[in-house]
Parts: structure tokens; sequence; C-alpha cells
């Protein structure tokens, strides 16, 4: 079984950044991921200080025409505060620009500074998700048939017989359809929820261990319903698990984790400050880092095994690492993005191809 790898960044400023200088950081760390072999690069969603990325669709176009073969998409696409519409058409705009190699996963947001910027109740959290993305499955589904969308809900204005374009690229497996999945945090509902729409699923995994999350990769297994006219060569889409979390890779252990040490410790400073939180210390950094853990924090070969372990367990096919936390610095993170490519990635290659066996 194959593995992809990649990473993800909210555009996380480093102390003496702007926006700029992190924006052109981040599509130098998109070529060199492509360049070393890596399967996918995610582009996140904030509207804060600290964070340089708010419009992922513009960012994830730029990165789409400086690369060939990458998959790039949304990590997430806080739909809950966007117009499906809207959101549509840009992805299937670049869908066809990109020839099939653009993702949208969506979700709704670790943060919730989106939801009074654009004039959403929070009180509607749930509500506000479910519609929307029905309205964006309604789409997608319309345009694979080329059809128009007649719809009604709570949240705008209602569709009659709406054409809405571009279609998505004509991509063998799926048709003309956008490649759509969903992010969860962890909860039973939102598992059963993907599985049901017949769509893949993110599980973002930034504390404890990645085997707490096997039981919910089995109720999505359990509960999943292939998506019709998409997907494999019976029409059907299949299911599949992404794992998202921190990680970095270093020269040794050592090396890893004290580089990216400090970095952890100012953003999780920050978090647990504003949202009331025990303060974060080294000890939990390290227990997190352990073989266990979910940090994958470390060397190649620590890296690999932490891979290849979370896959026994969870049986996911891809695994995608924010480096760039609280600014680490570009020089380090281009070294971690490399190793990543040029030595976890055969490792844990040969760790599955020999369990095949």
């Amino acid at each position: 079984m194959d593995m992809e790898l990649g990473i993800y960044t909210f555009g996380d400023i480093g102390e003496g950044d702007d926006a700029g200088r992190t924006l052109r950081d981040v599509a130098e760390r998109a070529r060199l991921a492509e360049e070393v072999g890596l399967d996918y690069v995610g582009i996140g969603e904030h509207h804060r200080p600290e964070y340089a990325i708010s419009s992922p669709a513009t960012v994830i176009s730029a990165l789409l025409a400086q690369t060939s073969r990458i998959r790039i998409g949304s990590a997430v696409t806080v739909l809950s505060t966007e117009d499906p519409v809207r959101t549509y058409q840009q992805f299937a705009t670049m869908d066809a620009f990109s020839d099939g190699r653009v993702e949208l996963l969506a979700g709704r947001g670790s943060f919730i500074e989106s939801y009074p910027l654009f004039g959403a109740d929070l009180g509607d959290y749930d509500a506000l998700y479910e519609e929307k993305l029905g309205l964006l499955l309604a789409l997608d589904d319309a345009g694979a048939r080329d059809a128009a969308v007649t719809w009604r809900g709570r949240f705008r204005p209602e569709l009659t017989g709406a054409v809405v374009l571009p279609r998505p690229a004509d991509v063998a497996g799926r048709g003309r359809r956008l490649n759509l999945a969903v992010a969860t945090g962890g909860n039973p509902a939102s598992s059963v929820r993907a599985a049901r729409l017949g769509l893949p699923v993110n599980y973002a995994v930034i504390g404890g261990r990645p085997a707490q999350f096997a039981p919910l990769a089995d109720l999505y297994r359990s509960e999943f319903a292939p998506r019709r006219g998409v997907g494999h060569a019976d029409g059907a889409s299949r299911p599949a698990v992404t794992l998202s979390g921190f990680g970095f890779v270093g020269e040794d252990a050592r090396s890893a984790r004290e580089t990216f040490y400090p970095y952890w410790l100012r953003s999780m400073t920050a978090i647990s400050r504003e949202r009331g939180f025990a303060p974060p210390n080294r000890i939990t950094f390290d227990a997190t880092a352990a073989p266990d853990g979910a940090y994958a924090v470390g060397s190649a070969r620590e890296v690999a095994d932490k891979i290849v372990r979370a896959h026994r367990a969870i049986g996911h096919t891809r695994q995608i690492f924010q480096m760039d936390l609280a600014g680490v610095p570009q020089v380090e993170q281009l070294r971690a993005i490399e190793r990543l490519g040029t030595q976890v990635r055969p490792l844990v290659a040969q760790a599955l191809e020999q369990a095949a066996e």
C-alpha cells in the first residue's frame, strides 16, 4: 500500500517577517516539496494577525501555477462562513487550470474568528456547516452531470435552475467532479457524516496518540456509503483517511526537537492563554514527541517509524505535517522538507512493502 506524504501551513508569521515574506516562503516550500517527491501541500485559513493566509484559494492558485505534479489543496476551507457557490467556482476554476490537481478540504475551523467577520451566528455553528456542505455536494453532483441546480436553504438565497460554471477538469476515475474531503478534529459524528456522504476524511492529530483515532477510522469505514458516479472502475468512491499534525525532520532526534520546541512553546503558550488551558512545558512536548505520541519530530528514521506505526493502527493512506509552527526559520523548514521527501518517504515505502509481503 502506498503512503502519500506532504506538508500543510497556515502561513505562520515569524518574528521580523510580514505577510508578503511569509507567502513567498510558502511558495518556495511548495516548489521544493514537489522537487523532492512529496505528494501534497495543504493551505489553511485563519483571520488572525499571526497568520498570513486568510484566502486559501488565492494562495493555492499561485502555487498551482508554480508547480506541475504535486496536489495542492485547502487545509481547511472554513465552509461554514463561505458561499458554497463561490467556493465551487473557485475550486472548479483551479481544478480545470491544473488538470485536476486541486483538493478542497471542508471544515468548520479550529478558531471562530471568521464567524463575526462574515456575519455568521455561532449559534448556527452546526446548521451552517450541514447546509453549506449539502449545497456544495449538490453543486458538485450537478457539475458532473452538466446540469442546473435548484436548491433552497436557510442561510443564502435559493437557486432555481442555476448553471454554476466552470466545470472541474474531466479526470479519469472521477469525471467532472471536485476532489472533496471532510476535516475533523476527532468528533464521531463528523466521521459518520463523512462516511455517509462517501467522502474522504482528514483527522487532525494535534495531541495524545495517533492510535486513539483508530476507533474513529473504523467507525468511518463501517458507515461508509460509496458516492456514485465518482472514483474507481465501478464508479463509486472509496473510504480514505488522512492524518495531519505537527512534524519536523531533523538531522537527528535531538536537533529536531531543539529546533522545533521553542516555536511550539510560543504557539501553545499563546493559545493556552487565550483559551484558559494549562501552560505548555517541555515535559508535555517530549511526551507527545515520544514514539507513540502525536508529534512526528525527530530523525528521518524516527518520523518514518511513527508514520508506519500509525498506519498499522489506523490504516491511513496520507500523512501531512505542519512544519512552520510560529515561524520556524525558512532554512530549517527547507531542510526538513527535503529530508521528508528524500529520506522519510523511502523508509516508509520500504516498511509498508515488507509488511505487505
